[in-house]
């Protein structure tokens, strides 16, 4: 996994300079799973006119009636909930990495976005951050300095993940942490959601996501022997934000903090989820956990449902 995460300014840089032209719709739904999903959560934040799709329930919940246009995103393109809605649109655009998979093979196919991430094994790392990329430039937000960034500040990035790693395992084993939260605001939800899967899936301890103000309207009477990472940024709710984590750590939430403050807000989700990648890395190799996907395989395919 540290590999991948070592391998993500390279694969940005390529995704940009092969991606940097490319033009995406709004007024469409964005639909997808997991990383998939999250993605454009960050983009709808960022004030993009765009509906982000949980693909499962869009297939199953979602009228029946056949739209013109969709971006269905899947890393792999074997996703089954993601190719089953190439049902539901008269075209489609792909946002994937594997060019012959299912979903960039469809006769319904308008064009691919090739993600250029290479293959994965672990949890999304350079997919995720090239999702971004692809969405961001797609819909009309240059995103070059946060690739900069990334590239200047991935020691920094480490640093954050080994030491927060430490702090976590030694909470969790003096026996009373009660659980685990991850905060973001507006397009940092994204990025809070994004940390949670990976954190999860790779330490098979559960992190729950929220907005900070969702957790401000009640979770937080939870916070004694919890622990509540949150994303800080210089946007417009960072007063209100700091404010929460004062309460919650008088009332004895163990608080962890990643503030970006090298890029603007709407650039931080792109650099704001590499500390989680490397926080998640260090953190199972100190639980000696070896195998990510234990429980199910990466990639997750399902039987398609019974039509009546």
């Amino acid at each position: 996994m540290i590999t991948e995460i070592y391998e993500i300014p390279e694969k940005a840089e390529l995704c940009y300079r092969n991606n940097r032209s490319i033009r995406l719709p709004e007024h469409v739904p964005y639909i997808g799973m997991g990383s998939s999903y999250f993605a454009p959560l960050a983009l709808k934040y960022l004030g993009c006119d765009i509906f982000p799709e949980i693909a499962s329930e869009y297939y199953h919940y979602s009228k029946n009636k056949i739209l013109p246009l969709a971006i269905l995103i899947s890393q792999s393109g074997y996703s089954s909930e993601t190719v089953w809605n190439i049902e539901k649109f008269s075209e489609y655009i792909a946002l994937v990495n594997d060019t012959g998979s299912p979903l960039a093979r469809s006769g319904k196919l308008k064009y691919t976005v090739e993600l250029h991430a290479g293959i994965e094994n672990y949890s999304s790392t350079n997919t995720y951050v090239n999702t971004l990329i692809s969405l961001y430039q797609g819909l009309g937000n240059d995103c070059y300095a946060a690739i900069e960034a990334i590239r200047k500040n991935m020691a920094r990035y480490e640093d954050w993940g080994e030491k927060q790693a430490g702090i976590i395992l030694a909470e969790y084993r003096k026996g009373y942490i009660k659980g685990s939260y991850i905060l973001g605001n507006g397009p940092n939800i994204a990025t809070a959601c994004e940390a949670a899967l990976i954190l999860t899936e790779t330490t098979k301890i559960p992190f729950i996501p929220m907005a900070m103000a969702q957790y401000d309207h009640g979770p937080k009477e939870s916070a004694e022997n919890t622990i509540v990472l949150t994303i800080n940024t210089c946007g417009p709710v960072k007063e209100r934000t700091n404010k929460l984590l004062n309460t919650i750590s008088r009332a004895g939430a163990i608080s962890l903090v990643w503030d970006e403050l090298s890029v603007q807000e709407y650039l931080s989700p792109i650099t704001s989820i590499i500390p989680f990648n490397f926080l998640a890395n260090a953190l199972a190799g100190r639980l000696g956990i070896k195998d990510t996907f234990s429980v199910g395989n990466k990639v997750t395919t399902v039987d398609p449902p019974e039509r009546k």
